[in-house]
């Protein structure tokens, strides 16, 4: 059964859906996000599906579907619902099953330390599955600090970081954030013009080696 590998990153808004995307298209993996707060959009399950040409992987369906775009525990609170840890590892747990040896990427909300419950944060739940992580950090001003702190908080937390994927494009100063940090660079992915699916099997095809190399 292969460790399941957990997209999260400096914050909300920095591209986890687009290099989940990429990603599961890349190892023709199965996609899950455990937790949706705010679907007036559509969910990021239904934008992942959209995206993925290949006919292997499989996206499964949220556990929790918030309709409030808010932190998962006050969305949660709202609806009067609790998120359940037990609930979350025993699903995670059956996926792993049922994915016959297939790798299961896992989607977080917004970044390490955001509450799924008063007791739970994203992080502890990281650490229960003893997932793999690679941390998403988007190229804009003050990005630095907060990839930084974020790196500080994994090191000191002993999360198995697999490395870094930037996105988009403000000035370069990605090897920095790499030497500062201690975590290596396994991919950047450029501003991208059309998001759709000859776009995502385009950068799913030239970073999979490197997603090879970081232990994917």
């Amino acid at each position: 059964m292969n460790t399941p590998i957990f997209i999260t990153g400096i914050g909300t808004d920095i591209g986890k859906t687009l290099v989940s995307a990429i990603i599961t298209e890349a190892l023709e993996a199965d996609y899950w996000k455990p937790v949706q707060a705010g679907f007036a959009d559509g969910t990021d399950a239904e934008k992942v599906t959209s995206l993925l040409s290949n006919k292997i992987s499989v996206v499964h369906p949220e556990l929790y579907k918030l309709a409030l775009p808010a932190s998962p525990h006050i969305a949660a609170r709202e609806e009067k619902i609790e998120i359940e840890v037990v609930k979350l590892l025993q699903h995670a747990q059956a996926l792993q099953t049922q994915i016959n040896g297939k790798q299961l990427l896992i989607e977080g909300a917004g970044g390490l330390l955001v509450p799924l419950h008063k007791n739970l944060l994203l992080v502890d739940f990281i650490k229960l599955l003893q997932a793999k992580v690679i941390l998403v950090s988007r190229n804009y001003l003050g990005s630095i600090n907060h990839s930084l702190l974020t790196a500080a908080f994994c090191r000191s937390n002993d999360i198995n970081v697999l490395g870094w994927i930037f996105t988009d494009s403000y000035m370069s100063y990605e090897d920095e954030i790499v030497a500062w940090s201690g975590y290596p660079k396994i991919a950047s992915i450029p501003k991208l013009v059309n998001i759709d699916q000859q776009t995502i099997l385009a950068e799913a095809k030239r970073i999979k080696p490197m997603l090879i190399k970081a232990g994917c």
